[in-house]
């Protein structure tokens, strides 16, 4: 009989029930019903929410907890509202500006996080130089389109370190049409170190420059992160 219910399990893809389902304990037919059922939603969940991460490719961060006394936050969008990925139902962006090491690239991956966890999103994690090297990479190889699709089955794509590499004009060109494909279907969020006035130094092209930045500050929140280096401070402190 145990045989039997393993392959109902297995052609239901009841993964959870047919390994488990005879160490469930209960007093009625329905109360072990209900948890075998519980058990195998939650360990579905479970494999959801780790497929997601494997997917997004974060970076690891610390269990430092997140300060938020020197990000500069503007009206219209409240700190919970931010940290929690609400804004992704909106499909709004986030612009996270300021120096080198503090705490641009932490706070992008602490929402996407929450934003997995909390909604399931499906969320995407690049520096700006690596997503290049890839769109250039699969134009070269025609398989640009399959990339592409990929990107537009996202609900919030995290575009890192903008500004640190120039981009060669296929390369800007190519990032463009993804930050167009993007606007007001899915939201971004780029942590950079420059000013709009300085992303002509990145993309070439003035024209080019003042479209990109014309989508991506329309729906978006700039929050201006101030301060010092977080990763000096704790050399200093080791020293």
């Amino acid at each position: 009989m145990n045989e039997q219910i393993q392959a109902y399990a297995k052609r239901l893809k009841l993964s959870w029930i047919r390994e488990n389902f005879n160490q469930i304990e209960a007093e009625t037919n329905e109360e072990y019903l209900l948890k075998l059922f519980e058990k195998e939603v939650q360990n579905r969940e479970e494999r959801k929410v780790n497929l997601l991460l494997s997917q997004a490719q974060l970076p690891k961060t610390g269990s430092t907890p997140f300060q938020w006394e020197h990000i500069q936050i503007p009206q219209g969008i409240e700190r919970t509202a931010v940290i929690n990925g609400d804004f992704i139902k909106e499909r709004e962006n986030l612009i996270l500006y300021g120096g080198v090491g503090t705490g641009k690239t932490y706070l992008a991956t602490l929402l996407s996080l929450n934003a997995i966890h909390r909604f399931g999103s499906q969320v995407k994690f690049y520096t700006v130089a690596g997503l290049v090297n890839k769109l250039i990479e699969a134009n070269q190889k025609n398989t640009l389109p399959k990339l592409m699709k990929q990107i537009e089955k996202l609900d919030l794509l995290i575009l890192d370190e903008l500004g640190y590499i120039p981009l060669n004009k296929e390369g800007a060109e190519l990032l463009f049409q993804v930050i167009s494909m993007c606007y007001e279907n899915r939201s971004i969020v780029i942590t950079t170190n420059l000013q709009f006035g300085q992303w002509n130094h990145v993309f070439g092209d003035p024209i080019l420059t003042e479209a990109v930045i014309d989508r991506l500050i329309h729906h978006s929140h700039l929050l201006v992160f101030k301060g010092d280096s977080f990763r000096y401070k704790e050399s200093l402190l080791h020293q």
